[in-house]
């Protein structure tokens, strides 16, 4: 896990039902396609990391920004993304 950030209860839930390998979830954070800041209506950080050993889906970790450790809320292979 990358310095700074946290799993969520959910976030750990997540991970393993959607089978996301941590070596992913480090990539995402660490060097992200996009980064979304102030996503959605809670003010969140998205982070979205195309995965080409995962059919190259794509990654979206929603973060919390406001909080030391940043927390990570949820993650999920985003279809939406282009």
């Amino acid at each position: 896990m990358v310095d700074g950030f946290v799993l969520s209860e959910h976030a750990c839930f997540q991970m393993q039902v959607r089978n996301v390998q941590e070596a992913w979830l480090d990539e995402a954070l660490i060097s992200p396609d996009q980064q979304l800041f102030l996503a959605d209506k809670h003010d969140n950080t998205h982070y979205l990391k195309r995965i080409p050993e995962f059919g190259n889906r794509w990654l979206r970790v929603v973060v919390n920004p406001t909080t030391t450790p940043k927390v990570i809320i949820t993650m999920f292979f985003d279809r939406r993304v282009k």
